[in-house]
């Protein structure tokens, strides 16, 4: 199914919204394609996505690396990690209300929760790429502190990295190491999820679900820590 382009009111609401006049009106139009609205990988955000994932890192990098001063590696790669994280653009693109621009196949407009978040964050770094590559770094820089400079100084961005803590709780409390199994992957190549479950000798495991195999064992880490009081579970807001 071919999406139409949008519509000139609806352009310029969603300029407005993020900031940026596109000079190539078809930019705009590709980043906000998801490839089941359209046959063809060069009229869909894919490629967009992943360039915008490269210029999103550095923004970010360099945006904790001036804001930062006295953090080492570890601590920077922690607050990155978690800033560039499908969550975190998904909770962007809700925002800038994106979802109302997304051009999607009726086939994904049916299905909603975890799926629709990353289509959400795809759809925030495709944008990304998108101002990158019609204005230069410059205006990509500018969207970019403009939706993660308060995010970066927010006390969750200084949570250390869910595997390594649960690593080191397991060993202090019960003396043994978490035991991560994969328990299922799904989804289209372009857009899979992995459910992934942590377990630690003594207590109930726990499961996580992600894009990323990687991801799934930090969401499932996370939960059990929030669940064992480690950590303090985060509001519905934040």
């Amino acid at each position: 199914m071919k999406a139409r382009s949008l519509n000139v009111e609806d352009r310029a609401r969603l300029e407005a919204a993020i900031g940026y006049q596109f000079s190539e009106k078809e930019r705009l139009d590709r980043a906000l394609t998801h490839s089941s609205a359209r046959s063809g990988r060069a009229i869909n955000y894919q490629r967009l996505e992943f360039l915008g994932d490269r210029v999103l890192g550095l923004c970010v990098a360099e945006l904790l690396f001036q804001t930062f001063t006295d953090a080492n590696e570890g601590e920077l790669s922690v607050r990155l990690n978690q800033l560039v994280s499908a969550e975190s653009c998904a909770k962007v693109a809700d925002e800038l209300s994106l979802h109302e621009f997304i051009r999607t196949g009726s086939d994904v407009k049916r299905i909603t929760g975890k799926h629709m978040m990353n289509v959400r964050a795809d759809v925030v770094e495709s944008l990304i790429a998108a101002i990158y590559l019609d204005g230069g770094l410059e205006p990509a820089r500018r969207f970019v502190l403009e939706h993660w400079t308060h995010r970066a100084a927010s006390a969750d961005g200084a949570r250390r990295d869910a595997k390594t803590e649960l690593q080191e709780w397991a060993h202090a409390r019960f003396g043994v190491a978490p035991k991560y199994r994969t328990d299922d992957r799904s989804g289209p190549d372009h857009d899979p999820r992995f459910t992934v479950t942590v377990e630690v000798d003594g207590i109930a495991p726990e499961t996580g679900v992600d894009r990323s195999k990687r991801g799934a064992e930090q969401v499932a880490a996370m939960k059990l820590l929030e669940r064992e009081g480690v950590w303090q579970k985060r509001s519905a807001g934040n």
